[in-house]
């Protein structure tokens, strides 16, 4: 809901809500709920650039130039671009000054799903990492990853708030005693819906109980933890790594074969020590470990690696 409400906003702004011949640009690494909202607020399949990322899973600038250019030469209208500040599958984050600098020269709307590593920036690595943040014209994020909240609450920022308002903003006769006011702020007129939970209660009081510092901190362990299971996975024999650890992912497989990545899953299930899942990453199945949970120790790392080693090279000993 963030990412369509952010995008309903740079409908509204840059096409007066007129999505014919409208084109947008994110990366293959982009969360599915971007091309679903897309979808809701009526762009077409053939209306949508889903762009090869680069060797480090992130936008291409150059791909991305190209793609507006072929766009523009068609006759189409190239609206918005769609950049990654942290993907689900390996935590890359998209160059976002660069992007910032082409949506600026092009006249486009710059949307940055920071769903999972926007949070980080309240850490000095997750500062030196998202640098350009602050450039968008919207950030969507999830304090569900790096606020460690429960379901639901996700969030949306955007540079101008009148643009979120005259985008949502409906004055229908039985709520004429709302709007006497002008100066009452009003949520209903900056989103979809009409009558909502307190969902930010919880961030506020979590923020009040543990304090600014306490997430900080967790942040940064975050880094760590997914650093620690990198080192381990490189000390031992076997084990590929795919996309080195970042914003606390790190993925990796054990030899060549696919089957064995999701054997290894369901091994792991099967153990209930640690929860293991896997991806995909260039047609091949990896396997994934996300670090964010603040509960985790080192020697959670250590000996979850230590138990899928195990089980890998049983695996490995046990195949024809």
């Amino acid at each position: 809901m963030a990412n369509l409400t952010a995008l309903v906003a740079a409908r509204h702004s840059l096409l007066q809500d007129h999505v014919d011949a409208a084109t947008v640009y994110f990366s293959d690494q982009t969360h599915s709920s971007v091309e679903r909202a897309l979808r809701v607020i009526g762009f077409l399949p053939e209306q949508i650039r889903k762009l090869k990322s680069d060797e480090n899973f992130r936008l291409s600038i150059q791909a991305l130039r190209e793609a507006i250019s072929q766009d523009r030469s068609k006759g189409l209208r190239p609206f918005c671009i769609i950049a990654n500040a942290g993907t689900t599958n390996t935590g890359a984050v998209d160059p976002l000054n660069e992007l910032a600098d082409l949506a600026a020269k092009e006249k486009l709307w710059l949307h940055i799903d920071g769903a999972f590593g926007a949070a980080a920036i309240l850490s000095e690595r997750g500062r030196t990492l998202l640098r350009g943040l602050e450039r968008a014209d919207s950030i969507s994020l999830d304090p569900h990853k790096w606020l460690f909240q429960s379901f639901e609450c996700g969030c949306v920022l955007v540079r101008d708030a009148a643009q979120l308002k005259s985008a949502f903003q409906i004055k229908p006769d039985y709520l004429r005693d709302v709007h006497r006011s002008v100066e009452e702020f009003n949520p209903c007129d900056y989103g979809v819906q009409l009558t909502r939970s307190f969902r930010a209660l919880k961030v506020w009081l979590s923020l009040q109980t543990f304090g600014l510092a306490a997430f900080r901190e967790a942040i940064a362990r975050g880094f760590e933890l997914a650093e620690l299971a990198e080192r381990e996975l490189r000390t031992r024999e076997g084990w590929e790594i795919l996309s080195p650890a970042q914003v606390a992912t790190v993925c990796f497989r054990f030899g060549k074969n696919d089957d064995v990545q999701t054997r290894l899953v369901d091994e792991m299930m099967k153990d209930g020590y640690a929860l293991l899942t896997s991806t995909e990453l260039r047609g091949a199945v990896a396997l994934r470990l996300c670090t964010i949970n603040p509960r985790t120790t080192e020697q959670d790392i250590v000996e979850t690696i230590k138990r899928l080693d195990k089980f890998a090279h049983k695996l490995n000993d046990s195949s024809p």
